[in-house]
């Protein structure tokens, strides 16, 4: 798919019928927290709300059980206040 120096491309057909996208429709993009864009029908606030909440599931379960499990809750506070945690102790 080719972009014109006005940065326009053309949806495919396909598309354009599948999602219910004609003339004068509203789409917008959405960027996924995999670096993907998904093109969303409509710029209603709960259309883009609902394609966010996609992108924000897909992130949870990419991080999930990535974390460093031997910090305590102190420690993870102590962290985001900047602080060195053998301060407190």
């Amino acid at each position: 798919m080719r972009v014109t120096t006005k940065g326009q491309v053309t949806i495919p057909k396909e598309i354009r019928d599948r999602l219910g996208i004609e003339a004068g429709s509203e789409v917008d993009f959405v960027e996924r927290s995999d670096g993907a864009v998904e093109l969303v029908r409509g710029t209603e606030p709960d259309m883009r709300a609902k394609a966010l909440d996609r992108s924000l599931e897909d992130w949870f379960r990419r991080i999930e059980g990535t974390g460093d499990s031997n910090l305590t809750a102190d420690d993870i506070m102590a962290m985001t206040r900047d602080r060195d945690v053998r301060d407190n102790h």
